[in-house]
């Protein structure tokens, strides 16, 4: 497992870094000095530019947070009706909308939900989402393997969980962060960067499969 996080993770580093360079065009350092993702919305982020996200909500449904990167564009006509671009493709970071939600099992972690776009149908084929904090190897998760099928098909209400434990070592220890970065591949081009209710302290974080059933994707280390 720690052999496919060698190539993942100077994949999704690269993506992470391209998402910092991004915000650093628009906006000043921030308060994350200390290495962590740059304070910006997934709507920024697709957009070419970082801007602070909303402000953060101390309960936990109302803590969530959701990508809102723009879908891929253009329609085409089949059989009569108009669809969209990429309809029945792979799910592309920007074809969906995530929502992050903290929860308290397990020692605490983070589930994030994720749902096509309005008119958009696809499938998620890459069973385990790309997830870092920061734009460090260190933060990347390591997949656990928990839950999943593979493809899931996306479209309409239908949605996909996954779950992410930031700090999987007892000592307190590890560089806090305010955003997480998730991208459906480890070469998706356009990552989502989706901001935590509160800093979060990351040390070795995990992450687990895509699965239709939220209490696969509790993240244990094993």
């Amino acid at each position: 497992m720690r052999t496919r996080l060698t190539t993942r993770s100077a994949r999704l580093v690269l993506a992470a870094t391209a998402v910092a360079a991004l915000a650093v065009t628009t906006t000043a350092c921030g308060p994350e000095d200390n290495g962590a993702a740059p304070a910006a919305s997934a709507a920024d982020s697709a957009k070419g530019g970082g801007a602070d996200s909303g402000g953060d909500s101390g309960e936990e449904e109302a803590g969530s947070a959701t990508g809102t990167q723009s879908s891929k564009g253009g329609e085409s006509s089949g059989s009569g009706e108009q669809e969209k671009d990429g309809y029945g493709q792979s799910c592309g970071t920007n074809d969906l909308d995530f929502t992050l939600t903290p929860k308290s099992q397990a020692g605490g972690y983070y589930q994030v939900t994720a749902k096509a776009k309005s008119g958009v149908t696809c499938y998620l084929d890459v069973n385990t989402p790309s997830v870092s904090f920061g734009s460090n190897a260190e933060g990347v998760a390591s997949p656990v393997g928990q839950g999943g099928e593979d493809p899931i098909k996306l479209s309409g209400s239908a949605v996909a969980y996954t779950g992410i434990n930031p700090k999987t070592t007892k000592e307190n220890s590890g560089t806090e962060f305010e955003h997480v970065i998730i991208a459906t591949t480890e070469d998706d081009p356009h990552p989502a960067q989706l901001k935590l209710p509160e800093p979060a302290l990351v040390e070795k974080p995990i992450v687990t499969n895509w699965s239709v059933n939220a209490s696969e994707t509790v993240p244990i280390l094993v």
